[in-house]
């Protein structure tokens, strides 16, 4: 240690001599998570988990037989279940026993700085949330600093200074974004390889990559497969049963999409059915466009959804999670003109956009709209009900959006979220339950629809926003939203229904307060009320002529022509002694019009009657 470095660890200890005991004092009354204690699921000032946890910790040394805890240890506990609270209990009880004498948190955004900060002042550590790296140390009135990533990444040689000018904790919160990029990697290792203890926090101990996180131990299974170990699990399954988070209710939306590419062909599409890959991905996009009926649609069940909700939690929040800032604003335009309240609008983390999380969080208004900060660790209890309405699909983003809608605040507080009738959304929200991983050695699966590094750009700004339409230009045409069904605790109630009418109000209509059985009980009774309203209303339409049949699809409809086109243009060119595409460039003089790929129906339809006309003369 230096000279400069063993005055400031004397310094910091004169200064504040037996703060440490404080702030070991002060966590003995710590509520099993901010911000209040929760009436139930805890073991005497914890929560069970968090007791658990703790004695986990100090029953792994790492071989040394001290008593005092591993080097590294990794928590994953769903989002809600009280991370902060278990990191501050142990940063006090390793203070408390001499084994570190600072404390650096590392958080992914510069909002949750001062959500630490203010975090662990309650539970008497002081943390800086305002340390720059323009600074040479820190401040002696503090146990240590809150930082973001990103500044790990700009100066990690700073960083690693200030971790060897004392023995440090390093509380690495949602850990997984050590992962994000390699500089971010190296930079974390760099920063904090020398740190006397490193706590890893995570609700998703999980990356869409195969992108290592910094000190993380990977293991191989029996296929060789090399997993993330965690240290200590507390899964959303677990939670619930604890009565720590909310149970989660997902309406399916589904519909009729349409929309024309760059290369000027027409597209039709219903959302929810069983399409190719990009198919259902344009249709996806094609719904959560702003100018079509289907978004309007949705916000309003949604917002009838959060009227009903705020007659049993008055304070209940609404959350449309959007893709760019573009869409954003139109959403919340959409919201207002059905509510006349203008919703609350964060574009980006910055301490603007985190005031007025914070505002709206004390606050009782309806609807915040967000593209940023949405993601993980934002704390506004009292939302309740959730649009997804982003194109972001991978299991890390949706995991850690639903998070913000789980957090209990009392018992029987029911979440809502509206989402788009995707596969790979309704597969993630089936498997909200589902513990996993991170896995180093495999290769991409192929189930996510859309990058979220799309979302990451559009974030970026209005011009990144310019840029994906530049790269994936096509136009929407039209959308129409249809009610599909509900999804709770992996099973599936109710049926196609249109926005606004009663089998719709079946399911929006559920009370704001229910026990996670009673969730399951009420839907089995309103999926039969809707099925014995259907069968009444099939019987007084009996005689009536048969419902006609739906229309297909438009890219189905151009295949069908395509190839009957191409096996007349086959008979054709055996009859004439001509080449396919000889008899093409013939039907194309005759006719009109582009390349068959890019024929419209009516084109392609009067080519086949052309060939056809010519076939049956003989000619």
């Amino acid at each position: 240690m230096s000279t400069s470095a063993e005055f400031d660890a004397a310094s910091r200890a004169s200064v504040d001599a037996g703060s440490t005991f404080r702030a070991a004092a002060a966590a003995e009354h710590l509520p099993p998570s901010y911000p209040q204690r929760a009436p139930w699921g805890t073991a005497g000032r914890l929560r069970a988990w968090q007791e658990e946890a703790l004695t986990a910790y100090f029953d792994t040394d790492d071989g040394r037989g001290d008593g005092n805890g591993p080097r590294d240890f990794l928590v994953s506990a769903t989002p809600g279940a009280g991370k902060t609270t278990f990191a501050l209990r142990l940063a006090s009880e390793l203070l408390q026993r001499h084994v570190v004498d600072r404390v650096t948190v590392v958080a992914p955004t510069e909002h949750l700085k001062t959500q630490w900060a203010d975090a662990a002042h309650r539970a008497g550590i002081r943390l800086d949330p305002r340390f720059s790296n323009r600074h040479s140390r820190e401040s002696r009135q503090y146990h240590g600093v809150v930082v973001t990533y990103a500044q790990i990444a700009v100066r990690a040689g700073l960083h690693r200074q200030l971790t060897e000018s004392a023995r440090t904790l390093v509380i690495l919160d949602e850990i997984h974004h050590g992962g994000d990029a390699l500089s971010w990697g190296d930079a974390i290792r760099e920063a904090f390889e020398t740190a006397e203890r490193r706590l890893s926090l995570t609700g998703t101990p999980f990356r869409s990559d195969t992108a290592p996180i910094p000190f993380v131990r990977y293991l191989r299974d029996e296929r060789g497969v090399r997993l993330s170990q965690t240290d200590f699990a507390y899964g959303y399954g677990r939670a619930l049963r604890d009565g720590v988070v909310r149970p989660v209710v997902f309406l399916s939306y589904a519909g009729s999409m349409r929309w024309r590419t760059k290369q000027g062909e027409e597209w039709e599409a219903t959302l929810g059915q069983d399409d190719t890959k990009d198919v259902t991905s344009q249709a996806w996009r094609a719904a959560l466009d702003p100018d079509g009926d289907w978004m309007p649609a949705v916000l309003t069940a949604a917002d009838k959804r959060l009227s009903e909700v705020r007659q049993s939690v008055p304070d209940a929040g609404g959350l449309v999670i959007a893709s760019d800032q573009t869409t954003a604003r139109a959403y919340a335009t959409i919201l207002e003109n059905l509510t006349g309240e203008a919703p609350v609008v964060v574009l980006s983390d910055e301490k603007a956009s985190s005031d007025r999380i914070s505002e709206y969080s004390a606050s009782t208004h309806r609807w915040m709209v967000a593209v940023r900060m949405v993601s993980e660790g934002v704390d506004v209890p009292r939302l309740a009900v959730g649009v997804y309405a982003t194109s972001a699909s991978t299991p890390l983003f949706f995991a850690q959006a639903i998070g913000r809608f789980v957090r209990a605040r009392r018992r029987g507080e029911l979440a809502s979220i509206f989402v788009p009738s995707v596969p790979v959304l309704l597969r993630l929200a089936s498997e909200l339950e589902r513990e996993r991983d991170h896995a180093l050695d495999r290769e991409s699966s192929g189930d996510d629809l859309l990058d979220d590094s799309l979302l990451e750009r559009a974030e970026q700004g209005d011009s990144a926003s310019a840029e994906l339409l530049d790269e994936y230009e096509w136009t929407a045409l039209g959308s129409e939203a249809t009610f599909e069904k509900v999804l709770y605790d992996g099973e599936e109630y109710g049926a196609l229904a249109q926005p606004g009418s009663d089998e719709e109000w079946d399911f929006i209509g559920l009370p704001g307060i229910l026990e996670p059985e009673q969730v399951s009980e009420l839907l089995k009774h309103r999926q039969a009320r809707q099925a014995r309203r259907a069968a009444f209303h099939g019987e007084e339409n009996v005689g009536s002529a048969p419902p006609a049949p739906a229309p297909q699809p438009l890219h189905r409809t151009l295949a069908e022509q395509r190839k009957l086109l191409n096996s007349l243009v086959s008979i054709r060119a055996r009859g004439t002694g001509q080449t396919h595409a000889m008899v093409h460039a013939e039907v194309r003089r005759a006719c009109g019009g582009p390349e068959v790929a890019r024929a419209t129906v009516a084109q392609l339809q009067a080519r086949i009657d052309w060939i056809r006309g010519r076939l049956n003369a003989g000619k």
